[in-house]
């Protein structure tokens, strides 16, 4: 089934029109939703987080890069790109699993085989909530008691999942994981998943680089709403590594909605009133869906444009 979807450009062309709608819909109604506050703030925040939060998406798909090279599945950055920013806008979707089989079957189009794509992706999950949770368990308990009294139970687990995230640890997982489906010829043709230790350190390394540019656009957002610029750094970063994980984890909720909302309004308490709280979260909600769509609309016209050059110059 999932070859003939794959082939079948008719039907990748609605899923593709499926998954821009969605997109565009919530893009809309959070439009409706901050196209107020949107009114009262300096013309330059927005724009500027907008910035801040592609920065942290691409440093989030150069460690997602990094981990399928280690794979044995090395891609060019603009393919690279185009595989995860396009595969990634299935989050808009209800249900994230989607987001996960689109970016499969995009890295199969360049010869990476599902299950190096899945461990590439699952991994990159498991790097992403670890290093995320280790960010959130060291900003909220200094900044938002709240936040980490409501939370601790997901915050405590951070030393546990950075040990996980040893490669001895991670290659039993992958093997673990990778064991009912050894029957399939494409699994057994792609050969034994090993993953290198470096390529997971390097992983790592970009994943804490992106919560630098992540952390700054909700500070932005915070900051032009009436928070204090000190004292806002700590929650607006912390708040925001741990609603983006819990986010994550809720599968059911299309890019975590509503959940990321709960956890900055309670986590960025200390420094904004509720009602700014709210206002933060809506437009950090707008901000990384201009920032998802962007990058998506970039890494196809990136793709295409490095497909011409290898067209026209073979060597």
């Amino acid at each position: 089934m999932l070859t003939r979807l794959r082939r079948n450009a008719w039907v990748r062309l609605v899923l593709l029109l499926a998954v821009c709608a969605c997109a565009g819909a919530a893009l809309y109604a959070n439009w409706s939703q901050a196209r107020e506050a949107v009114a009262e703030l300096p013309l330059w925040v927005l724009p500027s987080a907008v910035l801040a939060g592609m920065l942290g998406l691409a440093a989030q798909m150069l460690a997602w890069r990094s981990l399928l090279a280690g794979l044995g599945s090395p891609l060019p950055r603009p393919v690279a790109a185009r595989v995860m920013f396009v595969g990634q806008l299935g989050k808009y979707l209800p249900g994230s699993v989607w987001a996960f089989v689109a970016q499969v079957e995009l890295a199969r189009d360049w010869n990476v085989p599902r299950s190096r794509g899945a461990a590439a992706t699952l991994v990159a999950i498991a790097v992403t909530v670890a290093v995320s949770l280790a960010v959130a368990a060291v900003a909220l308990p200094l900044s938002s008691a709240e936040a980490a009294r409501r939370w601790w139970w997901a915050l405590a687990a951070a030393p546990m999942l950075l040990a996980c995230l040893h490669p001895r640890v991670l290659g039993w997982g992958i093997g673990l994981v990778a064991r009912p489906f050894a029957r399939f010829r494409e699994v057994a043709e792609a050969g034994p998943l090993r993953i290198d230790g470096g390529a997971v350190t390097t992983a790592v390394g970009w994943t804490l680089v992106a919560w630098v540019p992540l952390g700054a656009h909700v500070w932005l957002l915070t900051w032009a709403v009436g928070g204090d610029a000190l004292a806002s750094v700590g929650p607006a970063v912390g708040a925001y590594a741990l609603a983006w994980t819990l986010g994550l984890l809720v599968v059911f909720a299309p890019a975590g909605l509503g959940v990321r909302e709960v956890v900055l309004v309670v986590a960025l308490a200390p420094v904004v009133d509720a009602g700014a709280a709210l206002v933060v979260a809506i437009l950090s909600r707008l901000v990384m869906t201009v920032a998802d769509v962007g990058w998506a609309g970039l890494a196809l016209l990136l793709s295409g444009s490095a497909a011409r050059r290898a067209e026209h110059d073979p060597a």
